[in-house]
């Protein structure tokens, strides 16, 4: 069992700063039977990939560095370093990259999503 795991933040600079990037720390296939953890990066003008969505699950984003801008529950905020963002099952979200700097945060989904099941599921307009 690998009780620390490191992000590779000279990977995320090697990738080049309009590329994002998702680098897993913990998860099913890693030893993580609660919980899955990745570090995200995110470019300007970035976002989710899966545009509004919905989970499963708990999801929590712990902002590193940059600000994100979020859409959440029809609200809209923007977080910076050392905000951590709580996102409730079922509720309807966003997030993007509107600054001029990357957006480096935590993203973790509790309980870990099974295998097979979608990650994301696209919310309702």
């Amino acid at each position: 069992m690998e009780y620390l795991r490191q992000v590779d933040f000279a990977a995320f600079a090697a990738a080049g700063a309009q590329e994002r990037l998702t680098q897993a720390l913990l998860g099913l296939e890693s030893g993580g039977k609660e919980c899955a953890i990745n570090c995200v990066r995110v470019p300007p003008g970035g976002g989710s990939p899966a545009g509004r969505h919905t989970h499963v699950f708990e999801q929590i984003y712990y902002i590193v560095s940059g600000t994100m801008d979020l859409e959440v529950g029809g609200q809209q905020f923007k977080a910076g370093p050392g905000t951590l963002v709580y996102l409730p099952v079922g509720v309807p979200h966003r997030n993007w990259n509107g600054g001029t700097e990357s957006v480096v945060h935590l993203a973790m989904m509790v309980p870990s999503p099974a295998p097979g099941q979608p990650i994301a599921i696209p919310a309702p307009d």
